[in-house]
């Protein structure tokens, strides 16, 4: 069997909303690119009328040459018809994980969001995902519906699992820096965080510095 393309240590993983202007995400996500993202996302926030296909290609396109991999959320099916996407984020426990698998019939990576339940870090522990997200740490209009986490759930899934944590929800580089200090995590998920600012490349270099992460 193929051995999957990427591998998925921490640092920052920007979510993508594609309800944005084609034209300024496309900018966005370059200039972000640019500061260092270590794996991306399409969110589930689709405009009716959008080419899927074409938008998830010129996606891949700019993340090529920085090797970053690009996830799909829950819409796995996409991963059967083009091979742009590298992986699929899952909101909850899929209910048909192992028909997933043979259906899509190539390696892919995954991830999931846990919302502070430690039953999903050990769903995913023993299906081998690729990382595990805990949302919100805090309160954010694009976290929706997440329950804030506690530090200390994050301090327990880190005595379940060895596998990659990213903590996402209102982040800032000035609340993550004191984060760091309370839990132990790898990596930090952003949407308006980056894409909302000016300057989305220095804005990376912002959450790396926060993480302790040096510049590549």
């Amino acid at each position: 069997m193929m051995k999957k393309k990427f591998k998925i240590t921490g640092g920052v993983y920007l979510v993508l909303d594609p309800a944005m202007p084609e034209s300024l995400l496309l900018q966005k996500l370059e200039a972000a690119l640019h500061g260092g993202l270590s794996a991306l996302q399409i969110w589930n926030n689709w405009t009716e009328g959008t080419d899927k296909f074409k938008l998830i290609e010129a996606i891949a396109a700019l993340c090529s040459p920085y090797d970053v991999p690009l996830f799909i959320n829950e819409d796995w099916q996409l991963l059967m018809t083009t091979s742009f996407i590298d992986g699929v984020h899952f909101d909850t426990i899929p209910a048909n994980y192992n028909s997933i698998i043979a259906s899509v019939g190539r390696p892919f990576m995954a991830g999931i969001t846990c919302s502070g339940d430690l039953d999903t870090v050990r769903w995913a522990n023993e299906q081998q995902l690729d990382y595990v997200s805990f949302c919100a740490m805090f309160p954010s209009p694009s976290a929706g519906t997440c329950d804030i986490v506690m530090p200390a759930t994050v301090r327990h899934a880190r005595s379940i699992t060895t596998i990659p944590i990213f903590v996402s929800g209102g982040i800032t580089p000035s609340n993550l820096v004191t984060l760091k200090k309370e839990t132990p995590f790898d990596g930090v998920a952003v949407i308006s965080g980056i894409l909302s600012a000016d300057e989305p490349q220095q804005q990376v270099q912002t959450y790396k510095d926060a993480l302790g992460i040096n510049n590549q």
